[in-house]
């Protein structure tokens, strides 16, 4: 069925302007020439969101957002709570209930809203998932030619042996032009984003246009759907090594997922979103999203060589003091300038990474990582998990923001984030944890935890981890070399964790961090006070209630 029909038989829409699957050149014209809102506090709702640089059409995108909206608005972010699903998700203060006698009116008025101004909306039929046993068709509609681009870069195209695509297609409305009423619409505030899980609808409304809401409302969609299908949806990377070998990372932001799966010696499945099914790893994602504030271009040659690549988009990026952006090679941006947002962002396709793996899809992996940047600088350097330490860890989903890093942060603070991205995950954690211990265990995956955190000290007294160390210490754990055939080990006294004596590369003394330390006492108390925070996170967020055993 052509789109014009489906979204006026399903939705209404029968007066707008479409442009449907644009190519990338014809998309940055049209975001130059139609993008408009405000980008500055005090400014106009009219005014050009995205810019050329020197480099043209041949360049990047440069695309700024609502200044309310530079990260995903998660205190306006909601599923409709129908009764046939409302025990199946995971509610908390940033994934809400909305009100199902609210959707449907709501949904109404934007429509009418949409025809009554004759709208300008760009279309974009992608897919969620490379694996077409899984592969969700979605269907992105938007007022911004600049989010359609971006749908075009961070999802799916071509993928074949999708079967009853019209019934499994899910439809992302995005009208930054509709101000919600709260009293009428049963919203917060004058923004929010809305997944109805039931009918496959996402909206997107009012002062919500920062890039990540378009691509992160699908993965809390796949969280949803991909456990009812029995299968394992993962805030991770992933990459395969020479001889076949699979490896998933996990971590938070700031730990290494990003940079230590982007090995030359490992072909890369993808850097965020992945489904572990029964047929191995597989991407959601066509693109990378990845984050530019202090950009080490030495250390990350492939963003830095794909800012001057065309058909990416450079977001919330400042514009160089007295010099006009479209007289500005994208190389010569300041990347250290955080005057808009420190989450100043970056999308570009998979094909601009050198090494990627075939179809985005890899075996199954043999290797579980989670990683951690312990900035109390008490945890081991790497631990061998056990199947009950690795649900526990990664329920608890562990690292630590840096003093310094936030207003009022004056010494490392623990932060817990459950499956290592709690924000998106719609279905309680145990869901994940159980998947992802019954397929470790079929496919005898070992699990490691590694901390490329601080060693000797806390942050401001340690020295962070080398990265030569770290990597070190990874190769070793694929390869196997840290297996118990292959090691012997100490068990922490404070964390229960079997920690390897040695490691090829790897200096011992390190490999016990009590050892790194030179007040003995003040480790072991630091390490308390730590252990003490992983337990008043188990107790706060029930997980024993959810049947994760206490390990530590």
């Amino acid at each position: 069925m052509d789109f014009r029909t489906t979204l006026k038989e399903k939705f209404g829409l029968d007066t707008v302007d479409y442009h449907y699957n644009l190519s990338k050149e014809e998309l940055f014209s049209e975001a130059i020439a139609n993008d408009r809102g405000r980008i500055r506090a005090d400014g106009p709702d009219d005014e050009p969101k995205a810019y050329a640089t020197k480099l043209g059409v041949n360049g990047p995108l440069v695309y700024y957002t609502d200044p309310s909206c530079t990260g995903r608005p998660v205190q306006d972010t909601f599923a409709v709570a129908w009764p046939e699903i409302e025990g199946d998700i995971w509610w908390k203060k940033d994934f809400k209930k909305f009100d199902p006698k609210h959707f449907g009116p709501l949904l109404e008025r934007v429509v009418a809203h949409l025809n009554e101004k004759k709208a300008r909306l760009y279309v974009e039929d992608v897919y969620c998932g490379w694996d077409p046993a899984y592969a969700m068709p979605y269907r992105f509609v938007g007022e911004y030619a600049t989010h359609a681009m971006f749908a075009k870069n961070m999802f799916a195209h071509g993928v074949e042996g999708v079967d009853n695509e019209e019934d499994k297609r899910w439809t992302l409305i995005n009208v930054p032009s509709f101000h919600c009423d709260p009293e009428r619409d049963g919203t917060l505030s004058k923004r929010a984003v809305i997944m109805d899980v039931k009918n496959k609808i996402g909206l997107v409304l009012g002062r919500a246009d920062y890039c990540g809401v378009n691509k992160k409302t699908m993965f809390t969609v796949m969280n949803y759907v991909l456990p009812g299908m029995g299968e394992l949806s993962m805030h991770s990377s992933a990459n395969v090594g020479k001889r076949g070998d699979g490896a998933v990372l996990f971590g938070l932001s700031g730990t290494g997922k990003t940079t230590l799966s982007a090995d030359p010696d490992r072909e890369l499945i993808g850097d965020d979103e992945h489904a572990w099914t029964k047929d191995g790893v597989s991407n959601f994602e066509g693109g990378c999203y990845a984050k530019l504030i202090d950009l080490d271009k030495e250390a990350e040659p492939i963003i830095a060589a794909a800012l001057s690549m065309p058909g990416t988009i450079i977001e919330n990026v400042p514009p160089l003091p007295g010099k006009p952006l479209e007289e500005t090679d994208p190389q010569e941006l300041d990347l250290t300038d955080g005057s808009i947002t420190e989450n100043t962002r970056f999308s570009y396709p998979l094909e601009c990474n050198p090494n990627v793996a075939d179809g985005a899809r890899g075996p199954h992996p043999e290797t579980i990582i989670f990683l951690t940047a312990d900035a109390f600088g008490v945890l081991p350097p790497v631990s061998v998990l056990d199947s009950e330490q690795a649900m526990y860890h990664f329920v608890s989903g562990f690292t630590a923001k840096l003093a310094g890093t936030e207003v009022g942060v004056t010494e490392p603070q623990a932060a817990f984030s459950a499956c290592f991205g709690a924000p998106f995950m719609s279905r309680p954690p145990s869901v994940y944890a159980e998947l992802l211990a019954k397929k470790m265990k079929q496919h005898n995956a070992r699990c490691i935890l590694l901390n490329t955190g601080w060693s000797g000290g806390v942050y401001g007294v340690g020295k962070r981890i080398s990265i030569k160390h770290t990597r070190a210490l990874l190769n070793a754990a694929l390869e196997g070399q840290l297996d118990e055939d292959k090691v012997d080990y100490q068990t922490h006294p404070i964390f229960n964790l079997r920690v390897p004596t040695s490691c090829p590369d790897v200096p011992a003394e390190i490999l016990n961090p009590r050892d790194t330390w030179e007040d003995k006492a003040a480790y072991d108390a630091q390490a308390e006070k730590l252990r003490q925070m992983f337990r008043d996170n188990y107790e706060a967020k029930g997980l024993g209630e959810l049947g994760i055993p206490a390990v530590m």
